[in-house]
């Protein structure tokens, strides 16, 4: 899966000459705060590939790989919320907004625009963070919320106080320059 990911991006990138950056560690959390429980899960699969040329990102999430404490909110998730089979992948397609200096190791704040697909419906969303470039390698953290009901995630009535309609989302990944094998 993985090769064939660096293959769709690269192949998006060929017309401009670029540095590509893909990622060896990403984690992708999120949280959800009820008065009822909170939820929590993280994702250490996840894909994101940066073109330090245009600064367009791309961030292939696999949806099965969110890590619950509890089996049965994995379950719930995958089968009742989120319907894992049918909607696989959450997609975002974006571009840092900052002009960024790749080869300085400052903490730049950013912001990255862009399409987040998810569940079937796709929306712009805003992503708030950090890029620094440091040792060659490009680390990104970012924050935001994400409103359910705009991926058309439905909620039955009687578990509105088990899960919030908004959760905060969390990026965390290192990138690192891709090399042709």
């Amino acid at each position: 899966m993985k090769k064939g990911l660096i293959i769709l991006f690269l192949f998006i990138y060929v017309n401009a000459p670029a540095q590509i950056y893909i990622s060896k560690a990403c984690e992708i959390s999120f949280f959800s705060a009820t008065p009822m429980e909170n939820i929590d899960a993280v994702n250490t699969s996840a894909v994101p590939v940066l073109n330090t040329t245009t600064n367009e990102i791309v961030v292939k999430i696999p949806i099965t790989s969110f890590i619950f404490k509890s089996e049965l909110m994995q379950d719930h998730f995958n089968e009742n919320y989120m319907e894992s089979e049918k909607y696989p992948f959450a997609v975002f397609k974006g571009k840092i907004n900052e002009t960024i200096d790749y080869t300085k190791k400052l903490c730049y704040p950013v912001s990255a625009t862009g399409n987040l697909s998810m569940h079937g419906e796709e929306k712009c969303v805003i992503i708030h963070g950090t890029v620094t470039p440091a040792d060659g390698k490009i680390i990104i953290e970012g924050k935001f919320k994400l409103k359910l009901s705009d991926y058309n995630i439905k909620i039955p009535k009687m578990l509105l106080q088990n899960i919030a309609e908004e959760v905060d989302v969390s990026v965390s990944t290192t990138l690192e320059p891709y090399v042709r094998n």
